[in-house]
């Protein structure tokens, strides 16, 4: 599982021209799923994601996480983010999960995100083209590879 997470200060996903999802301050959490991904990295996500220490304290320093400061989370599935373009110009999407199991996992990531935040998480439309706006904050992102060590 892939997840590029960028603080923003408000985040909007627009399908078919009707707003999908929308949060104030928060994470934008962009959600690429491999075929390696079990329920136990969604987990492991999860968990790093609502503990994430990137929100500044009294002192300006990045010590509050997403539930420290009250903050919300719009998650948008995104399978580009398992792009593979090595070689020639065309990327490759080989290590990206067939949407029959990366839509329940996004489901389910989601699902766990909530649980964790205590309030809803809103999203985009899986599958969907979906228009993104996003007022960065800091500007701050981070980049959570499951697969990272």
């Amino acid at each position: 599982m892939r997840i590029l997470i960028q603080r923003v200060m408000s985040a909007n996903v627009v399908v078919e021209g009707s707003v999908t999802g929308a949060i104030d301050n928060g994470l934008l959490l962009l959600v690429g799923v491999s075929h390696a991904d079990t329920e136990s990295i969604e987990d492991r996500m999860a968990d790093k994601i609502v503990k994430l220490r990137i929100f500044s304290d009294e002192k300006g320093l990045m010590n509050r996480s997403v539930l420290d400061v009250g903050g919300g989370l719009l998650a948008v599935s995104q399978f580009t983010l398992y792009a593979d373009a090595k070689n020639g110009n065309r990327p490759s999407y080989a290590n990206a999960a067939r949407p029959e199991q990366a839509s329940p996992a996004f489901d389910r990531l989601v699902a766990k995100l909530a649980v964790r935040l205590g309030k809803p998480v809103p999203t985009g439309v899986f599958g969907a083209d979906m228009k993104v706006a996003l007022v960065n904050d800091g500007p701050v992102t981070i980049w959570l590879d499951s697969d990272a060590p």
